[in-house]
C-alpha cells in the first residue's frame, strides 16, 4: 500500500481509538455527554494538530472535518457502554497502547511526506503519538500515562520511530516501515504492562561533603 493510501487510514485509526480513551477518562470523571466529546476530541485530534502545526501545514481535521463526527460518535458510545466494562481503567490503558502504536506510524509518515528530515521526523512521529494523551490526562486531573515512573511510554513511542526512520533509510518501502513502527511500539508498550518492561530509572544519592 502506497504512503499516500496508508496515512488517511492511519489517522482515521488513531483518532478513533484515542477518542475512546478521550470518552473513558470522562467517564472516569462521571461527566455529561458534552464533556465526553470534549474530551474525546482533544485527546483525537491533539497530537496530531500540533504536528501539523510544526511541519506548516493546515491540521488535518480541517480539510476531514469528518473527523470531528467520528471523535464525537465515539464518546456517544462510550458514554452509553462505560458502565459495561469491569475495568475501565484497564481497557483504557489497552487502548491508549494500540493508539500509540497507530499515531506514531502517522506521525512519522506525515513528516516524511512533508519532506522532513529524519530527526524531525521521528520528533513528529513521538509528538503525535504522546500528545494527545498528555492533554488528556492532564486536564482530566490523571497522572499522564507518559510521566508514569518506569513506564516504556515515550520508550516505545521513541523507538518505533527510530526503527522507521532506519528501514526507511536501509531501503524499506515506506508503508512496510510504518507497519513495522506500529508493531515496535505495541510490542515493547505490551510488554512494560504486562511483563513489567522497565528501563533504570534516576537514584537520587546523598551529596559528597
Amino acid at each position: 500500500m502506497s504512503l499516500s493510501h496508508l496515512l488517511p487510514l492511519l489517522d482515521y485509526a488513531s483518532v478513533l481509538v484515542f477518542a475512546l480513551t478521550g470518552a473513558l477518562v470522562a467517564s472516569r470523571g462521571q461527566l455529561d455527554i458534552t464533556g465526553f466529546i470534549f474530551f474525546a476530541t482533544l485527546t483525537g485530534i491533539g497530537g496530531g494538530t500540533l504536528r501539523d502545526l510544526l511541519l506548516g501545514r493546515t491540521p488535518f481535521w480541517i480539510e476531514r472535518s469528518e473527523l470531528l463526527l467520528l471523535t464525537s460518535a465515539a464518546a456517544v458510545l462510550v458514554f452509553f457502554t462505560a458502565h459495561l466494562l469491569e475495568s475501565r481503567y484497564r481497557v483504557l490503558i489497552w487502548l491508549d497502547a494500540f493508539a500509540l502504536a497507530v499515531a506514531i506510524p502517522a506521525g512519522v509518515g506525515t513528516a516524511l511526506a512533508a519532506g522532513a528530515d529524519p530527526v524531525v521526523t521521528v520528533a513528529m512521529g513521538v509528538i503525535t503519538g504522546t500528545l494527545g494523551g498528555m492533554m488528556r490526562d492532564v486536564v482530566g486531573n490523571e497522572v499522564p500515562l507518559v510521566l508514569k515512573q518506569g513506564e516504556l511510554y515515550i520508550t516505545a513511542a521513541f523507538g518505533g520511530a527510530l526503527a522507521a526512520v532506519i528501514l526507511i533509510y536501509v531501503g524499506m518501502p515506506r508503508g512496510a516501515a510504518l507497519i513495522v513502527c506500529g508493531m515496535v511500539v505495541l510490542a515493547l508498550r505490551a510488554g512494560s504492562m504486562t511483563l513489567g518492561w522497565r528501563l533504570p530509572t534516576y537514584k537520587a544519592r546523598p551529596p559528597r561533603v
